[in-house]
């Protein structure tokens, strides 16, 4: 079944003008892909570029992860979607290896494991713990490139549209058809926002919104502290 089946990447963006071509170029060399990039409203050259390499270039209108990403997704004619953060390389053979996992697991939807682009050890220890958490939870994160059924995708609604953690809950609601699909294969994603910030700080406050998240904190609030 899922072998002639067509993979829709859905790309959410904003001021990417510096990472989106690397990554463009590297997936449109690929056959059998539908590569949709959803614009927030960016004020460089992102969606310039973007139309470069492919003509499915949507503007959402306002910025925000989970407006983007349900837009592309109503855009997609693929059976199977992947969310793709602009900074995060997939594995060689990415398409081949979901076919397959989600057809021997018989689940809906799945995650890569992550590997940080730094080379501080530290960041060999968040590796391993956002891996770990995400295999014991069930829980992933954007910077895992989820993937999902489009017609499970739809039957829940998409992502709830709110400011922060709409990959989280989007989780939630996917555990309870079925757990995910925990792939060893790595994405490569960036550590800039740990470089930048700090990487002790950085941990601290993402713990903390995640905590507050659980306790019922509204997202609206949360994404003022996150930036």
């Amino acid at each position: 079944m899922f072998a002639t089946c067509r993979l829709s990447i859905i790309i959410p963006v904003l001021n990417e003008q510096e990472t989106i071509a690397t990554g463009l170029a590297l997936l449109c060399k690929l056959d059998g892909l539908e590569v949709i990039v959803v614009d927030g409203g960016s004020c460089d050259h992102t969606v310039d570029i973007a139309r470069a390499y492919t003509d499915k270039v949507f503007e959402s209108g306002h910025a925000g992860r989970a407006v983007q990403m349900n837009l592309g997704a109503s855009k997609a004619t693929g059976e199977i979607l992947l969310f793709l953060h602009a900074d995060t390389r997939l594995p060689a053979r990415f398409d081949t290896v979901i076919f397959s996992a989600l057809q021997t697991s018989r689940r809906d939807w799945g995650r890569f494991d992550v590997q940080l682009s730094g080379r501080h050890r530290m960041f060999r220890l968040i590796e391993f713990m956002i891996n770990w958490r995400s295999k014991l939870s069930g829980i992933a994160t954007g910077d895992q490139a989820i993937f999902v059924k489009k017609s499970v995708f739809e039957k829940l609604g998409g992502f709830v549209e709110i400011p922060l953690m709409e990959d989280i809950s989007l989780s939630n609601s996917l555990k309870k058809n079925s757990r995910p699909v925990c792939l060893a294969q790595k994405v490569l994603t960036s550590s800039r926002r740990w470089e930048q910030k700090g990487i002790w700080k950085t941990i601290v406050l993402m713990w903390r919104l995640r905590l507050a998240f659980f306790l019922g904190v509204s997202p609206h609030k949360l994404v003022r502290k996150y930036y």
